[in-house]
């Protein structure tokens, strides 16, 4: 399994993942324009993509989705109350491009399984991912106000997780927000800060090495720098070697990680 975060953020999201069979996005979050070009970027031409997995139906996971989806007229998963609460300027999008993928369920996509489980966010019924190919594992929690002990359990075990680390909350606090917008945020429906990222990770992360990537980071209540240091402050004053036990990964707003293999231990001594 091969993977890029191609963008995450408050401005737009969207996660490409391959297998030797499989080719797909979870979301769609920005502009078709932007989004063939992240592909481009990291060697994926948008016209050999399979599919699109969405977690829900917010603008910043879904702007580019009916462009792509028309334009290559690709099958879309989702839950039944996502596409029901689709935003209008998805536009159209035909019958026989729909599929229903219900919360807690899974289901296999060529030589990938994709299992389901719900998350507490704003939206009509968020969503996150576990992906399956031979031995490795990737999950992907993001857009949550609190990670409940049933997705600490579904995502344990994971080579990589894509985890979500969206504000500092003394910025968010002091920042421009109007306080209902940050009562929202810090709301269990809302985002985790980097504290509350770092003290799931602690109660998710097991004894083989893993790989974190930190993402949707606000861009007005966050920095790069500042999300990886709480975190990791979190984990080592709890005696987790990091570097070596746990490697932290950045995400950008504006350009794609690199296209990553799963680590080589998935396919050892699982």
């Amino acid at each position: 399994m091969r993977f890029s975060i191609l963008a995450s953020g408050s401005t737009g999201n969207a996660i490409y993942i391959e297998t030797d069979n499989v080719r797909l996005l979870v979301d769609a979050g920005l502009s078709g324009k932007q989004m063939t070009s992240l592909l481009r970027q990291i060697g994926v031409q948008p016209e050999a993509l399979d599919a699109v997995l969405l977690t829900h139906e917010h603008m910043d996971h879904v702007k580019g989705l009916g462009v792509m989806a028309r334009r290559f007229q690709l099958p879309i998963y989702a839950n039944e109350a996502t596409w029901q609460a689709l935003p209008k300027p998805v536009g159209d999008i035909d019958e026989r491009q729909k599929r229903i993928l219900a919360t807690g369920t899974s289901m296999a996509i060529a030589d990938l399984e994709v299992e389901t489980f719900g998350t507490s966010h704003d939206a009509a019924e968020p969503m996150g991912f576990c992906l399956y190919h031979k031995r490795g594992k990737l999950s992907i929690m993001t857009d949550l106000g609190y990670v409940s002990d049933k997705i600490k359990g579904q995502v344990r075990e994971s080579d990589v997780l894509i985890c979500e680390a969206n504000h500092d909350i003394e910025m968010l606090r002091m920042g421009r927000y109007p306080w209902n917008v940050k009562r929202r945020i810090l709301s269990d429906v809302g985002h985790l800060s980097n504290e509350e990222a770092g003290d799931a990770l602690l109660d998710i992360l097991d004894s083989r090495c893993q790989d974190v990537y930190l993402a949707h980071l606000s861009r007005d209540n966050n920095m790069i720098d500042l999300a990886r240091m709480t975190v990791s402050q979190k984990l080592q004053e709890a005696g987790v070697d990091v570097g070596k036990e746990v490697k932290l990964h950045d995400t950008y707003h504006d350009r794609p990680t690199p296209l990553a293999e799963l680590p080589q231990r998935s396919l050892l001594g699982r």
